[in-house]
Formats: C-alpha cells, structure tokens, sequence
C-alpha cells in the first residue's frame, strides 16, 4: 500500500458540483435504485468522488461493484481509494487491503495519524493505551484527522462508505445520498441492505474478505476495540462492546465539534504543562482555569 496521494489516472470528465438543493429529490429517484444503479449515478453526478474503506465487507462489495462498472465502460478502476491506516488494525485487515489492492488494481491513498507512522511513535507522543484515557481524542487523531487531511489534499468532495441501515443506531435511517455538514457527500450505495445479502454477494462474485470473518466477527475496526458480535444484538455489537453509548468511530460524527473539542483539550494541557513547568501552587488559579475563562 503506497502512503503517497495518488490522483485518478481516469479520462472521464468530472461533474458539476453537486447541487444541495436537489438531495431529496435525488433521493427519491434513487429509492429502489439497486446498490450498482447508485454508484453508478455517483459516478456520473458527483465530482471528487472516493470511496473511503477499512475493508470491512460491506466496502469490498462496493469495490467490486465500481471494478465491475469501470470494466463495462472500459476505464481503468474509476474511483480512488482511501485507507485510513490508525496504525491499530488487525493484521488480517492489513492483508486484505493489500489483496484488493492487487485484485482490482487500484493504488491506495494511505493516510496515517499526523507526524507518525508507527505505534511506538503514536504512543510516544500521545501515551500507551489513548483509547482507554480519552476515546474522543484517539478517535480524532487517527481517524478523523487524517481523514479530513486526505479529503483536502485529495480535492475530495464526496465519499462513498460501507454503512448500512441494518447496522443500526444512528444509521438505521440511512438515506442512498446524504451531505454532512462540512458539505462532504456521503453515498451509501448498499444501504438497503443487510449483512447475508452482503456476504451472498461476495461469495459469489468471488470478493477477497477478512479472514476474521471465518471466525465469526461481522464489523472489524481496531484490534483493541473489536470483539465477536454478541447473539441476538446488532451486527456491530461487537464494536467497542465496553461503552453501549458509542455507535460510531469519528468518521460520521460531526468533524466541526470534534476538532474543536480535541483542540481545547490540547490548549488545557499545554497551560497546565506551562503552569507545572513555573511551580504555581494548584489552590491558585491556574493557566487551564484562566485560559478556560478566555474561551
């Protein structure tokens, strides 16, 4: 998997941009689209269109999709992809993406978290075990952040992902196209469906799969927060299966509160470091209380 940007070495035209005014009505006229009719109007409506992916099968499906449209129109593998590598993945996922990078022929756009490339260099800078001591900002700095890094070097203005309404919580409602708002589409070609649908697909199409899927995971993000589904719950029950209040990773939570979040979280202990450093006596008020003020 190559680290670097890599542009779209297609000769399609792109788009217009996507006109916001319109997404009801797209919507509609999408709603008993197939999931190959969506990103097929993805392709032809939506300029800057990627398709962001962990490899989780839901994604892979979608990659065979658009190789199998790029074939029929005879182009080399029409949307660009990005891996956010958090440095946390399983192994398996590491192989799989390296197996559908060669299977559909399709450079990946690797992004990893700012200044790192490395788990030593990660918890280096930011401590061991981050996700246990604060989930949000380890959230941020190695999914969200390079993510929105990758969209703005990338020129990226739509995404298609992997999610789907039979994951439930926050997706159960999910829309074919939707606009987050920082104004990124977002397609969701495989909404409608649920994970057999997806795994019949790829078994017969002859999709490459994470082998943990063997073992019985069903949604696989990092090895420390991923565990079997639990019987009788969500597909994604066994996603962070510590904290029954969380559903979603960063990615599609809303990236303005998030940034601004973490960037207060580093302002309050760059002052408390400062205040360390110099002595003050903790019954006084502090640089973190008085920065705070200053907000």
């Amino acid at each position: 998997m190559t680290a670097a940007p890599v542009a779209s070495t297609s000769s399609v035209a792109q788009p217009p941009a996507f006109d916001v005014s319109t997404l009801a009505a797209v919507n509609a006229s999408l709603a008993d689209a197939s999931p190959q009719e969506i990103l097929k109007w993805a392709i032809d409506h939506l300029p800057g269109l990627y398709q962001t992916t962990a490899f989780g099968l839901t994604g892979l499906a979608a990659t065979d999709m658009i190789s199998r449209i790029s074939r029929r129109e005879k182009q080399p593998h029409l949307v660009p992809m990005i891996f956010i590598d958090t440095l946390y993945h399983f192994n398996e996922t590491l192989d799989v993406a390296a197996r559908a990078e060669k299977k559909y022929n399709v450079k990946l756009n690797t992004f990893r978290p700012a200044g790192v490339n490395t788990v030593d260099e990660f918890e280096a800078k930011y401590g061991k075990e981050l996700w246990t001591s604060d989930e949000d900002s380890y959230d941020y700095l190695v999914k969200v952040e390079p993510a929105r890094r990758a969209y703005a070097e990338l020129g990226v203005k739509a995404v298609i992902t992997g999610r789907r309404r039979s994951q439930g919580a926050d997706r159960a409602a999910l829309q074919p196209i939707e606009v987050d708002e920082t104004g990124l589409v977002k397609v969701n070609p495989l909404c409608r469906w649920g994970f057999d649908e997806v795994k019949d697909y790829t078994d017969m199409a002859g999709v490459p799969y994470n082998v943990l899927l063997d073992q019985g995971y069903k949604s696989i993000g990092d090895w420390h927060s991923t565990a079997l589904p639990v019987a009788g719950e969500s597909e994604r029950s066994g996603r962070w299966s510590g904290n029954k209040e969380k559903t979603e990773c960063g990615l599609h939570k809303d990236y303005t509160q998030m940034k601004k979040a973490f960037e207060k979280k580093q302002r309050e202990a760059a002052l408390a470091e400062r205040d360390a450093a110099r002595g003050d006596d903790v019954v006084e008020a502090s640089s973190v209380q008085m920065g705070l003020l200053a907000l």
